[in-house]
């Protein structure tokens, strides 16, 4: 079948080509026959102009002219005609004065311009008439917008909307908005196919050159009491169609259109760090990602790709949110192996499979089950795949389970990453990155206390030949155990959606922007150093909750219920700012910052490890909280900050930003 398709596609170009050369000798025929030349034959003439013939077609070989499809084509396709048949005739002018052999006779450069202008107008006419029938008989949807196009609908004004309607009756009407490049491609696209789900009905735009004209027989309008004249249109869906919008924009847009309860969309590059200059706009829903304060972050994989080519790598907690990711990152970066160790063997067994259904054979991919906890397993692991770059990202990280199992956060974050650390010293790893938490900077959880340890782990091996560094960054959107997937549960159950406090306020980065800027950080970390990574703006959960209701086509307290049921154990209002750039270094990456923070000796660090391990000896969880309060003396109870959250600069911050949103800025 597919054959059958590319012989008949080579047909038609032959016959275009055909057809083209027959117009071009006719016109040139003509031209010769109207021209005085008393002293030359027919036969001389219609010789040359076989030459001249022969020179443009040629070049409208070469520059591909046939390989158009001219029911798409626009001013480019057309110049490319004209371009050819220029350069066709300045040869032929060319050949003729310079090899007198070339053809009998030279005709003069006015009659060969002249032939070599009518031949392209023909051409070009022809495929033109062609496109205009095309868009005629084939866009069908044309024909039925344009007769509307003018018409400004009113209450009680039927009659228009109901023929608009009928015919059409099994599309959804859309209203465009943005009227620039991106918005009229999409419009002509959809009016030209017939089977087209959506139906373009008009265009809103802020440009006063624009308004009230129009765009593919559609009428502009101004954003300008736009929520209520779609009120009154018949249009279900809004289709954002701006190019290069900023995060707080497209929430901005996204809440005014919301208004109007209509559904509101897209035209946009799938949401994928993979988007590459070969990726395709097309319709899409929003998503939370679309409504944070903040632009999504892409990278090229050509930055990093000579320190994890060939090597071999090791990610513990390689099963889990971001472990997983960052496996998914490094496979793109052609390693001599991957290494993946977690103790949950479904989470470790998923990401394989995922991996070997991409890569097959091109990736050498090892899983391994155990925990960091298990110092023998970890030796044997080191010594059958010698690793030379280590991810850790095995760690317990649920605030309040860990309130209530601190022992078991000290024995598996604190005790795992000295382990995992001390053997990968021992064996020669050139790079190890622990992967920390923005919750360790002033903790006021057990948690965020653990992850603080293993950043002094880190920090007491500066001198170390292995490069240790830590990283430090915020909540990650859709990661297992965060907000993301309780609340969309809690929206597929019919609702409430519960939140510990309205006020609460978070950091937010993505999956793949975590895992990347991890990529970019171990590529560039210098020795003992904590580093930190722009997270943005801070995001009230209370709006991050409004909006997945809004995104799942409800309304906020009338089809779903939010409810407020009380902080939980160690649970802070605000993470900290992570960006206070005068106690932070730059480097080189304008998202990865250095915390300026002194290390411990290594004396200091073993005693605080030999309090800790008394502490579990013990098997009292009050002794267990009482030595880690002892050991980071910026542990804090939750209730001492939570008091003077109000007055903290994050807290602060998220009000300003969301009285720029009210304000339209």
């Amino acid at each position: 079948m597919h054959a059958i398709e590319k012989l008949k596609s080579r047909n038609r170009k032959i016959y275009l080509l055909i057809i083209d050369i027959f117009i071009f000798l006719c016109e040139g025929v003509v031209c010769i026959l109207l021209r005085d030349m008393d002293d030359l034959t027919f036969a001389n003439r219609f010789i040359a102009l076989l030459a001249l013939t022969i020179c443009v077609f040629i070049y409208r070989i070469i520059l591909q002219v046939y390989r158009q499809i001219w029911r798409y084509a626009g001013a480019a396709e057309y110049l490319n005609i004209v371009l050819a048949d220029i350069c066709g005739g300045v040869t032929y002018i060319a050949l003729s004065r310079l090899v007198p052999f070339f053809a009998p006779i030279w005709i003069m450069f006015w009659q060969a311009l002249s032939i070599v202008a009518l031949g392209s107008l023909c051409s070009l006419s022809i495929r033109f008439i062609y496109q205009c029938w095309y868009r005629i008989e084939k866009g069908k949807a044309i024909q039925s917008i344009v007769p509307f196009a003018n018409h400004e609908f009113t209450e009680g004004d039927g009659k228009p909307e109901a023929a608009y309607k009928d015919a059409s009756p099994n599309k959804i009407n859309i209203a465009i908005v943005g009227a620039g490049i991106v918005g009229a491609m999409l419009a002509r696209e959809l009016l030209l196919n017939k089977n087209a789900h959506y139906r373009p009905y008009c265009f809103v735009d802020k440009d006063p050159q624009k308004i009230d004209n129009l765009i593919a027989g559609l009428r502009v309008y101004p954003e300008e009491g736009i929520i209520e004249r779609l009120q009154k249109l018949p249009v279900q869906e809004i289709i954002i169609a701006l190019p290069n919008l900023p995060g707080a924009e497209k929430r901005r847009l996204f809440d005014f259109y919301h208004q109007s309860e209509c559904k509101v969309k897209l035209y946009d590059y799938a949401f994928s760090m993979e988007a590459d200059d070969n990726a395709k706009r097309a319709l899409r829903e929003f998503s939370i990602e679309d409504l944070l304060f903040r632009d999504v972050i892409r990278f090229n994989d050509q930055e990093v790709l000579p320190t994890y080519q060939g090597k071999t790598i090791l990610v513990t907690g390689g099963g889990g949110s971001i472990g997983s990711e960052l496996c998914r990152q490094l496979a793109r970066l052609q390693p001599g192996r991957l290494i993946i160790f977690d103790i949950y063997e479904n989470n470790a067994y998923e990401i394989e499979q995922e991996l070997i259904r991409k890569y097959g054979a091109r990736l050498t991919l090892n899983v391994e089950i155990g925990s960091v906890r298990d110092e023998e397993r970890l030796k044997e692991l080191f010594a059958a795949y010698r690793p030379q770059i280590v991810f850790h990202a095995a760690a317990h990280k649920h605030v309040p389970l860990m309130e209530h199992s601190g022992g078991e956060a000290l024995k598996n974050n604190v005790f795992g990453t000295l382990q995992a650390a001390n053997i990968a010293e021992m064996y020669g790893v050139e790079r190890f990155l622990l992967v920390s938490t923005d919750k360790a900077v002033n903790p006021t959880s057990v948690m965020g206390a653990s992850k603080r340890l293993c950043e002094m782990i880190i920090q007491s091996k500066k001198d170390s030949p292995t490069n240790f560094v830590a990283v430090r960054f915020g909540n990650v959107l859709g990661s297992n155990g965060s907000v993301i997937p309780l609340f969309k549960q809690q929206i597929a159950s019919g609702g409430p959606l519960t939140l510990t406090d309205k006020r609460i306020i978070r950091y937010f980065m993505t999956i793949p922007e975590a895992a990347q800027l991890l990529l970019r950080t171990c590529a560039l970390a210098q020795p003992g150093e904590i580093y930190v990574l722009d997270m943005g703006m801070p995001v009230k959960i209370l709006d991050l909750a409004e909006n997945m209701i809004r995104l799942s086509g409800l309304t906020p307290y009338v089809d779903i219920d939010i409810q407020e049921i009380g902080l939980r154990p160690g649970e802070k209002l605000y993470e900290e700012l992570l960006m206070k750039t005068e106690e932070l270094d730059k480097t080189e990456n304008k998202m990865i910052f250095i915390e300026r923070d002194q290390p411990l000796a290594k004396e200091q660090l073993n005693e605080k490890l030999e309090i800790l391990r008394q502490s579990l000896a013990s098997h009292d969880q009050e002794a267990i909280i009482r030595a880690m309060r002892q050991t980071v003396p910026t542990f804090h109870s939750a209730t001492e900050v939570n008091r003077l959250a109000e007055q903290t600069e994050e807290m602060m911050a998220c009000r300003a930003l969301d009285a720029d949103v009210l304000q339209g800025n």
